[in-house]
Parts: structure tokens; C-alpha cells; sequence
């Protein structure tokens, strides 16, 4: 349609903050509504179905086009803010264009710069030292604008680790995280929990590589992190020198995180989270006649397999007595590898609720044809 798309594209030659794409013209539509907000140095679109939304990040040169493209596929409005001008276009039922432009009482200007801010327990104007070692900081405290996204994504683990830790009024906490590499992780999630929320924490990070721990160590000692130390050792058969409040696993590949799950299961930690990787044991065991559908393609086989493990991992959790949440770490775009494990231990669990959760993975593993390592640690109990 040339006209709307004259009119959008003339909309775009103000610096637009805020818009709203609505009004699809088929019922069926998926997305209901379709907003864009102004970001550091791009802009990003949030699509709305009933149940879910859905991001797509856009250069500042594509996003004109980027919202004729949309509006072409069937919607009828589009209301965009500067800080100076509000916008709206409005095709009628017999198509014909309608094109507003009007002085803006609203300052959309404020909402933009705090944005970033307001959202975020790791806030910006703060030099928080790992954040700036990592490069996502600068000295004074500013997010590097190609780090923004790895930002979120910190900032996205301490949100899921929070939203457990307040529950409850925590004076203490013992962690262990297994696997921890050299991300940094492990030094935020220190700074979290003893800076900002005032706990007394002890974490121990655990890896196979002896140059990691070494480097981990200086930089704990750099930072000034007395109880934050790092091991070489194996995930499988750890033993812990104090009991676990909190285990931490982002990234095991494969069966470690079976082993990670295990560990934390027995010690009877009151948090667990975990971030699966490599989910290929059970993609090599995977059989079914029932639903051959799902494995006569190699990437459906690939995808289902990982989904059906943490499926089945998080069944097995609430079995062992556990409020287990599978939650979207990161956005898809950047890693498909983004499903968190989260789980909660419960104050009490009745039979009715285990034998149900169990009774979920044996009937699942029956059909597929699969034994994955967690239930075989388990049953070996």
C-alpha cells in the first residue's frame, strides 16, 4: 500500500521513540498488537500473541521499512511518539488512509533514557569491577553499547535467582557452582547476593581446567572476595565441604548436568539452577513408533530430544520434593541453548504429586525408548 508506507516512512524522519502497531485486519492474526521502543542503538519490536511475546531487535536505517513490512501483512494502525510530535495513521474499512501529526503534550523523552535503568538489579553508574574486567562496563560504570545484550543476559540470570532468594529472609547462604569457567558469572552472582542483598555468602566455583581456577582465584583475591574461592575436580562425586544452600550449573555439557543435578539433589540444596548444554544423550537412544514423527527428521530429532531431557529432568525434580520452573534465560535469537532450570525445594510434597511426576517420565521413556543418566543416579539411590 504506497500511501501508508510514504506516510510511516515520513513518521521515521523524526527520531520516533515509542510505537504501537494494532488493530489486525484478520481476527486469526497471531500477534495481537506489536509495539517498538527506542533502545541505546537500536530499536526493538515485541510482538504479543495471548500467552506470549516475542522480540526482534532492528537497526535505526531498517526499521521504516521493517514497519511497513509489517503493517502490510494485514494491520490498520500505527501511533508513534517523539519527543516533540505524536503520530497516527488509521486505514478505514474501505481503505482509505488516514495520516495525523500533532504537537505531543506526553515527555516520551524521560521513558527512553530510563528504559535501560529502571528494569535492572545490576544498575548502571556503578563500577561494578567484574562487569568492567569483562568489558560490559565501563571504568565509570556505563554499559559499552555492543555489550548491551550480554548485560541483559547477566542481568536476566540475577532477575530468575532473585525472584527465589527474596522469598525467603536469607542471613546466610552456602553455593556451589559447578562448572563455572571463566564467564564471571560466579564473581556477579558473589557481588548480588553479598553487596546488594546484604547475605553472608560462600561460593566455591568447581572446573576440570587448572589455568581457570588459577585465574579465578587472582581475580577473587583482586576484587576482595574473602569467601569466594575456586576447585579443580570433577562434578561427578564432589564432595562438599559445607552444607548446600544453592547450586549453580550454567553450561554442563551433556550428563555433567545430570551429575550437578544429582549432587544438588542429595544435599538437599534449597536452589537449584541450572542452564543445560549438549542435551545428546538421549537424541543417540531416542526410538518411537508411535510418534516417528518427531524423530524421521535430524534437526526435530535434535531440537525434541534436548527438550524432552530438561522435560524430564524437571519432572524428576519435583519428584525429589522440588517447585521446578523451565524458564527462557536468554532470547532465542542469540542462543538456542536458553531454557533455564529452576528449582525451589517445597516446605512438603504429598505421594499424590510424586507418584504423578514420575508415573510423567516413565510413560515418556516408554514411548521414546530412552533411560537418561538423572533417573538411573536416582534409582540407584
Amino acid at each position: 500500500m504506497p500511501e501508508i508506507n510514504d506516510y510511516i516512512l515520513k513518521i521515521f524522519e523524526s527520531k520516533v521513540l515509542k510505537g504501537v502497531i494494532s488493530k489486525p485486519s484478520d481476527k486469526n492474526a497471531p500477534f495481537k498488537k506489536i509495539t517498538l521502543d527506542l533502545k541505546n542503538d537500536f530499536y526493538q519490536i515485541s510482538k504479543y500473541t495471548e500467552k506470549q511475546v516475542f522480540h526482534e531487535n532492528v537497526a535505526f536505517d531498517k526499521i521504516g521499512e521493517r514497519c511497513c513490512g509489517i503493517i502490510n501483512d494485514g494491520y490498520l494502525q500505527f501511533n508513534a511518539w517523539s519527543s516533540e510530535k505524536e503520530f497516527s495513521v488509521m486505514v478505514s474499512k474501505k481503505g482509505k488512509v488516514f495520516y495525523k501529526a500533532r504537537t505531543n503534550t506526553q515527555n516520551q523523552s524521560v521513558n527512553v533514557e530510563h528504559n535501560r535503568q529502571k528494569q535492572y538489579i545490576l544498575t548502571e553508574g556503578k563500577a561494578i569491577e567484574p562487569l568492567v574486567d569483562m568489558g560490559i562496563f565501563t571504568k565509570d560504570g556505563k554499559v559499552i553499547n555492543a555489550m548491551y545484550d550480554k548485560y541483559k543476559q547477566i542481568n536476566r540470570l540475577i532477575e530468575i535467582i532473585d525472584d527465589s532468594v527474596k522469598q525467603k529472609d536469607y542471613k546466610k547462604l552456602n553455593i556451589i557452582d559447578f562448572g563455572c569457567g571463566k564467564s564471571y558469572l560466579t564473581f556477579i552472582v558473589y557481588y548480588y547476593l553479598t553487596e546488594i542483598k546484604g547475605i553472608d555468602a560462600r561460593i566455591i566455583g568447581l572446573d576440570l581446567k587448572k589455568d581457570v581456577i588459577e585465574k579465578c582465584n587472582n581475580a577473587a583475591q583482586k576484587y576482595g572476595y574473602k569467601n569466594l574461592h575456586f576447585e579443580l575436580g570433577d562434578i561427578n562425586g564432589y564432595k562438599s565441604p559445607f552444607p548446600v544452600d544453592m547450586v549453580i550449573t550454567l553450561h554442563a555439557c551433556d550428563t555433567a548436568t545430570d551429575f550437578a543435578l544429582y549432587n544438588a539433589i542429595n544435599w538437599g540444596a534449597k536452589m537449584i539452577f541450572s542452564v543445560p548444554c549438549c542435551q545428546h544423550e538421549l537424541n543417540k537412544q531416542i526410538e518411537t513408533d508411535n510418534l516417528s514423527i518427531l524423530t524421521r527428521y535430524g534437526i526435530i530429532q535434535e531440537r525434541f530430544s534436548a527438550l524432552l531431557t530438561d522435560s524430564i529432568r524437571a519432572n524428576l525434580l519435583e519428584y525429589c520434593g522440588y517447585k521446578t520452573q523451565l524458564l527462557e534465560f536468554i532470547d532465542f535469537a542469540h542462543t538456542p541453548k536458553n531454557i533455564l532450570i529452576r528449582a525451589v525445594l517445597k516446605d512438603s510434597q504429598t505421594n499424590t504429586a510424586k507418584e504423578k511426576a514420575l508415573n510423567e517420565v516413565k510413560a515418556a521413556m516408554n514411548e521414546f525408548n530412552v533411560e537418561p543418566t538423572l533417573y538411573k543416579l536416582l534409582s540407584e539411590k
